[in-house]
């Protein structure tokens, strides 16, 4: 098999992943959040009343309001929708980024 058709096929197979896996995804807190809340009480609505934890440190991201928080695109109403395009539109851009490195660091034949 070629190189090529190896990129491709991994591409192919990220976007798919990115774009349709990833919605449905657990939306309960993973191992990091679970480790953070450990030692607090919480109401019903998952806000802190008692205890000492690390997620009483916790505070707003600063890109909290860019076009890509929060798993989703921003304006796009259809949650579906705006996981899977933000998921494709993540794997583009590390695609992209990554790409352009090895293109730019790459080897290149010596002259002689």
């Amino acid at each position: 098999m070629s190189k090529k058709i190896f990129l491709i096929s991994g591409l192919l197979v990220a976007l798919l992943l990115a774009g349709v896996v990833s919605s449905f995804a657990s939306g309960s807190p993973d191992g990091l959040d679970y480790a953070a809340r450990e030692g607090c009480t919480f109401d019903a609505e998952g806000e802190i009343t008692g205890g000492t934890c690390m997620a009483q440190q916790e505070g707003e991201h600063q890109l909290g309001d860019s076009p890509l928080a929060d798993y989703g695109i921003k304006g796009i109403d259809n949650s579906f929708l705006s996981t899977g395009l933000s998921g494709v539109l993540g794997v583009l851009i590390t695609f992209g980024i990554g790409g352009g490195l090895f293109w730019v660091l790459r080897r290149r034949p010596t002259k002689a």
